[in-house]
Protein backbone atom coordinates (compact mmCIF):
# COMPACT_ATOMS: atom_id res chain seq x y z
CA UNK A 1 0.00 0.00 0.00
CA UNK A 2 1.51 3.32 -1.12
CA UNK A 3 0.42 6.73 0.20
CA UNK A 4 -0.92 9.39 -2.12
CA UNK A 5 2.35 11.28 -2.42
CA UNK A 6 0.67 14.16 -4.26
CA UNK A 7 -1.52 14.75 -1.22
CA UNK A 8 1.44 14.44 1.13
CA UNK A 9 3.60 16.80 -0.92
CA UNK A 10 0.74 19.29 -1.19
CA UNK A 11 0.48 19.36 2.60
CA UNK A 12 4.26 19.63 2.89
CA UNK A 13 4.42 22.57 0.47
CA UNK A 14 1.61 24.29 2.38
CA UNK A 15 3.59 23.93 5.62
CA UNK A 16 0.98 21.60 7.10
CA UNK A 17 3.53 19.26 8.65
CA UNK A 18 1.28 17.90 11.38
CA UNK A 19 -1.16 16.77 8.68
CA UNK A 20 1.69 15.07 6.78
CA UNK A 21 2.23 12.97 9.89
CA UNK A 22 -1.47 12.19 10.18
CA UNK A 23 -1.76 11.05 6.56
CA UNK A 24 1.35 8.85 6.68
CA UNK A 25 0.90 7.23 10.08
CA UNK A 26 -1.63 4.55 9.00
CA UNK A 27 0.72 3.48 6.19
CA UNK A 28 3.72 3.43 8.52
CA UNK A 29 1.90 1.22 11.02
CA UNK A 30 1.30 -1.44 8.34
CA UNK A 31 4.62 -1.15 6.48
CA UNK A 32 7.72 -3.29 6.92
CA UNK A 33 11.39 -3.09 5.97
CA UNK A 34 12.59 -0.21 3.82
CA UNK A 35 9.07 1.11 3.30
CA UNK A 36 8.57 1.38 7.06
CA UNK A 37 11.91 3.17 7.47
CA UNK A 38 11.02 5.60 4.68
CA UNK A 39 7.62 6.43 6.11
CA UNK A 40 8.98 6.84 9.61
CA UNK A 41 11.78 9.06 8.31
CA UNK A 42 9.39 11.35 6.44
CA UNK A 43 7.09 11.51 9.47
CA UNK A 44 10.07 12.53 11.62
CA UNK A 45 11.08 15.20 9.10
CA UNK A 46 7.57 16.60 9.20
CA UNK A 47 7.62 16.49 13.01
CA UNK A 48 10.93 18.37 13.06
CA UNK A 49 9.53 21.11 10.84
CA UNK A 50 6.34 21.27 12.90
CA UNK A 51 8.45 21.73 16.04
CA UNK A 52 10.36 24.54 14.35
CA UNK A 53 7.06 26.23 13.59
CA UNK A 54 6.26 26.01 17.32
CA UNK A 55 9.56 27.72 18.16
CA UNK A 56 11.55 24.61 19.08
CA UNK A 57 14.76 23.53 17.32
CA UNK A 58 13.45 20.28 15.82
CA UNK A 59 16.98 18.93 15.50
CA UNK A 60 16.37 15.81 17.59
CA UNK A 61 13.68 14.60 15.19
CA UNK A 62 15.86 15.58 12.23
CA UNK A 63 18.66 13.35 13.54
CA UNK A 64 16.21 10.48 14.09
CA UNK A 65 14.92 10.92 10.53
CA UNK A 66 18.44 10.89 9.11
CA UNK A 67 19.15 7.63 10.95
CA UNK A 68 16.00 5.99 9.54
CA UNK A 69 16.64 7.22 5.99
CA UNK A 70 20.36 6.45 5.87
CA UNK A 71 21.18 3.87 3.21
CA UNK A 72 17.73 3.82 1.59
CA UNK A 73 17.52 4.18 -2.18
CA UNK A 74 16.25 7.51 -3.40
CA UNK A 75 13.63 7.64 -4.76
CA UNK A 76 11.76 4.92 -2.90
CA UNK A 77 8.05 4.08 -3.17
CA UNK A 78 7.79 6.80 -5.81
CA UNK A 79 9.03 9.54 -3.47
CA UNK A 80 12.18 11.63 -3.88
CA UNK A 81 12.75 11.76 -0.15
CA UNK A 82 16.26 13.17 -0.62
CA UNK A 83 14.83 16.56 -1.58
CA UNK A 84 12.61 16.57 1.52
CA UNK A 85 15.62 15.80 3.70
CA UNK A 86 17.64 18.59 2.07
CA UNK A 87 14.79 21.04 2.55
CA UNK A 88 14.36 20.06 6.21
CA UNK A 89 18.09 20.45 6.86
CA UNK A 90 18.05 23.88 5.25
CA UNK A 91 14.97 25.06 7.17
CA UNK A 92 16.35 23.77 10.45
CA UNK A 93 19.80 25.22 9.87
CA UNK A 94 21.48 21.83 10.02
Amino acid sequence: MVPDWEEVLGLWRAGRYYEVHEVLEPYWLKATGEERRLLQGVILLAAALHQRRLGRPGLRNLRKAEARLEGLPCPLMGLDWCSLLQEARRRLGA
